[in-house]
């Protein structure tokens, strides 16, 4: 599956409850969140950026990797592709994604009320080193 890309952030339902149950709350923005995603193959690198801060990992699927949560919160992990949707196990929640007609959806959560769906939208520039 192909994901690479970069992609604006277009909706997302249950993003203050998520962030308030998940202690994000000072990350709350009204900001379009850029989500940039560079794919080798297996090898990914993940970026979110709004303006004044970016996060980014990188990661190989089915190899454990060191990620950094959010929050700052180092830990180790695998990241898998199960039908062509990415999860990982982050401290404060599950992360998923998947590309759903040409759209980035990514889903956080773990939390009874407080699950994230947001949907990015595809700009015009592809990262892929495949």
């Amino acid at each position: 599956m192909a994901f690479a890309g970069k992609y604006e952030l277009e909706s997302q339902e249950n993003y203050a409850e998520f962030l308030e149950a998940t202690g994000l709350q000072k990350a709350k923005t009204d900001h379009k969140v850029v989500t940039e995603v560079v794919q080798d193959g297996d090898s990914f690198t993940w970026t979110q950026s709004i303006p004044g801060w970016t996060w980014s990992i990188s990661f190989t699927l089915g190899q454990e990797c060191e990620l950094q949560s959010m929050k700052g919160v180092n830990f180790k992990d695998t990241v898998t592709m199960s039908d062509g949707k990415i999860a990982v196990q982050f401290p404060e929640y599950f992360f998923t994604a998947e590309i759903v007609d040409d759209k980035l959806v990514m889903v956080r959560g773990g939390f009874e009320t407080a699950t994230v769906l947001q949907t990015f939208s595809q700009l015009n520039v592809s990262y892929s080193l495949s």
